[in-house]
């Protein structure tokens, strides 16, 4: 096993979950999950290329952006997942007055989806 795969399961375990709660009507649970799928897509991608995780979630998003950018399966909006959907999960760990809509998160389920399912076969067996 690749030290990237743990990150694909994880990343796969956390669209479980999200998915889970927003049928449960847990819409801030679902979209900090999908984040957490989105960031452990690109965590796998970023080992996978530099064997290096980064130690931030700021850090991450910046070696994700660079790396995929040559990589041309990787699109400018799977690109971009990262930083808008890190705001649901501000949102749904710190913000009072503000929520994640249940359509937010199912966009953002959708598209870690599509990361994770984009990513898989670029990492290697």
């Amino acid at each position: 096993m690749s030290d990237a795969e743990p990150h694909i399961a994880k990343a796969r375990e956390s669209l479980v979950f999200a998915r889970y709660a927003l049928v449960g009507g847990y819409a801030e649970e679902a979209g900090r999950s999908a984040y957490m799928a989105a960031y452990h897509a690109a965590m796998a991608f970023i080992v996978s290329r530099t064997g290096k995780s980064p130690k931030t979630h700021s850090g991450a998003r910046s070696e994700f952006g660079r790396l995929a950018r040559e990589e041309p399966r990787i699109s400018r909006e799977q690109i971009s997942l990262l930083g808008w959907s890190y705001e649901l999960k501000n949102v749904a760990d710190y913000e009072q007055g503000a929520a994640v809509s249940p359509a937010e998160a199912e966009r953002a389920i959708e598209e870690a989806a599509h990361l994770v399912e984009t990513i898989s076969p670029l990492i290697g067996p």
